[in-house]
């Protein structure tokens, strides 16, 4: 697994998304993940991916290459399980939990549907999920591990392997490996800046006086 020094994972954590997607977007890449895919448990997430890829099978077999890329983590990684946005399957429960907390990974987004929700929340409440909502029903006999490791999907934004996953409340962001380090330093740029504008707004009584001065909203 692409491993992050420890001083960049912290440093986004005190990032906000929108920044990081603004950063991300002056550098010519399109990394933010549409909102149909959105927080249903914990709270923010930042760790390298690890991908699995899912397609429709009758054969009634667990999800293999998912167990094994869990089985086989190391701390710090999130889970990317692209199902194409099929919206009437769930691809992550409370088992699945129970397996990435005990290796010490962080959450998990999902190119489709969670369930267990209620003892996720209840037992694991530092572990997160994305999602596109909750369905009851099993992948068992609908859908079937294709892959581990390799180029997924979550909505039309590609996620490859060690690629860094941020997200938080409003949503995710999945920064290429080579863009880590520019999108670090567009985002706390950002950041700072907006600092400062707010203080003007404030001060000034104004918030066109903001804007002028720093042409962001």
């Amino acid at each position: 697994m692409t491993t992050y020094p420890a001083a960049t994972i912290e440093a986004f954590r005190s990032i906000s998304t929108a920044s990081v997607s603004d950063a991300l977007q002056a550098l010519g890449v399109h990394g933010h993940v549409p909102s149909t895919i959105r927080l249903l448990a914990g709270e923010k997430v930042v760790g390298p991916a690890l991908t699995v890829k899912e397609g429709p099978s009758t054969e009634s077999v667990p999800p293999s290459h998912a167990l094994d890329a869990i089985e086989g983590a190391e701390p710090g990684g999130v889970m990317v399980i692209d199902l194409g946005g099929e919206p009437d399957v769930a691809a992550w429960g409370g088992l699945m939990t129970a397996g990435a907390v005990a290796k010490g990974l962080e959450g998990v987004v999902l190119d489709t549907c969670a369930r267990d929700l209620t003892e996720i929340r209840r037992d694991f409440p530092g572990f997160t999920v994305f999602a596109r909502g909750t369905s009851p029903a099993t992948t068992v006999g609908r859908f079937a591990t294709i892959s581990a490791g390799e180029p997924v999907e979550l909505d039309g934004v590609e996620v490859r392997q060690g690629d860094l996953v941020v997200a938080d409340a409003d949503g995710v962001v999945v920064i290429p490996a080579e863009h880590v380090d520019a999108t670090l330093a567009g985002a706390l740029e950002i950041e700072e800046r907006e600092r400062e504008q707010t203080r003007l707004i404030l001060s000034s009584g104004s918030l066109a006086e903001g804007l002028a001065a720093y042409n962001r909203i």
